[in-house]
């Protein structure tokens, strides 16, 4: 009987004391997700800057966005999420060869990410690699998403890509 409340008591300790450091969080998650949550907000403002013919904000918010995406792939490395982002800000930034590292990167970690299989796709389209633009599309072409609709288009030149 007390051979059992001593296990059961050692347990409960050792339950307790690994739920406690379950539930919380290091910094360095923290810091990760607010990088990358703040990076993303970026690239979107980024975006809007480019529509409206603004490149030089656009650029700047895309470097702003590049240096937290890398801060946070360093803390949480191999997030298929955070590569697709970085291969797209270096792109937009003209540094297609790095960009199409990155994308190639998270393709090896997701193989069907749809983002990613877009923007690989606009990629090859600026850099002239039109077949290798359509292998993506037919990666989407069952995703029933506006990505493949995109990529289509700018393949057949009916929308121009902003690289």
């Amino acid at each position: 009987m007390i051979k059992n409340t001593l296990i059961t008591f050692f347990l409960l300790i050792l339950l307790s004391t690994n739920s406690y450091s379950a539930g919380t969080s290091t910094s360095s998650d923290s810091n990760s997700a607010n990088n990358y949550s703040k990076a993303v907000k970026l690239v979107k403002a980024a975006k809007k800057y480019e529509n409206d013919g603004k490149l030089e904000k656009a650029n700047k918010r895309y470097m702003k966005a590049l240096k937290l995406l890398i801060k946070s792939n360093k803390s949480k490395p191999n997030k298929a999420d955070t590569l697709n982002y970085l291969g797209f800000t270096t792109r937009k930034l003209g540094d297609f060869e790095t960009g199409e590292k990155y994308y190639l990167q998270g393709l090896a970690i997701e193989p069907n990410h749809i983002g990613i299989n877009e923007y690989l796709g606009e990629l090859y389209v600026v850099t002239n690699r039109i077949d290798l633009a359509n292998e993506r599309l037919k990666i989407l072409e069952s995703c029933n998403c506006k990505e493949y609709e995109s990529l289509k288009q700018i393949i057949a030149g009916t929308k121009k890509s902003k690289y």
